[in-house]
């Protein structure tokens, strides 16, 4: 299935939950919207993708008991719609950096959707990412990867602000600090 569209009407969209939705349970899984994504390769998508995506748009609380325990990691129908829009403004994305339409993102590429973002990193970290991100192995970071790569990134220049008061871009943590920082982040 592509996402390949602009924010279609709830009656689209409510077919397409209904297909995704193999075990007619209500609600969405990880293994369920990992069948449905396509990354453009033939493969699986990234189950570690699909599980940062279903935990950012499922709305379960288990903390205040506002939740059914077997839909816990899923997502519901009005969950999706937003879930649906923000992997189709990734495809979106993806392709306007995709500079050479390969269906994946290069070295080069890769580092101006950085600089785009907002993201002015080293050489040596731009490489890093690279290296972590390419499950193939040919320098390169399909979708799937590009959108955890993202996410990640955010999720930990986010956490690295709270604590940089006054925007150096130096914190200084103890290592116990450091580690509650890192384990408490949604990643």
């Amino acid at each position: 299935m592509s996402f390949i569209s602009p924010m279609p009407n709830q009656q689209f969209l409510w077919d397409v939950f209904q297909r995704v939705d193999k075990d007619r349970s209500g609600a969405i899984s990880a293994d369920e919207l990992q069948q449905a994504l396509s990354n453009g390769t033939w493969t699986p998508f990234n189950p570690e993708t699909v599980r940062l995506m279903i935990g950012m748009f499922d709305k379960s609380d288990p903390a205040t008991g506002m939740f059914d325990k077997k839909q816990i990691g899923t997502v519901s129908f009005e969950e999706f719609g937003a879930l649906w829009k923000y992997v189709t403004d990734w495809e979106n994305c993806f392709r306007s950096f995709d500079r050479d339409n390969s269906g994946n993102i290069d070295r080069n590429e890769l580092k101006t959707a950085l600089i785009n973002f907002g993201y002015r990193l080293s050489d040596q970290i731009i490489d890093m990412l690279i290296r972590k991100y390419d499950r193939a192995g040919h320098g390169t970071i399909y979708f799937d990867d590009f959108i955890q790569c993202c996410i990640v990134l955010h999720t930990l220049t986010s956490a690295f602000r709270r604590l940089d008061t006054d925007l150096d871009g130096v914190i200084t943590i103890h290592y116990e600090q450091f580690l509650g920082m890192v384990f408490n982040l949604k990643i």
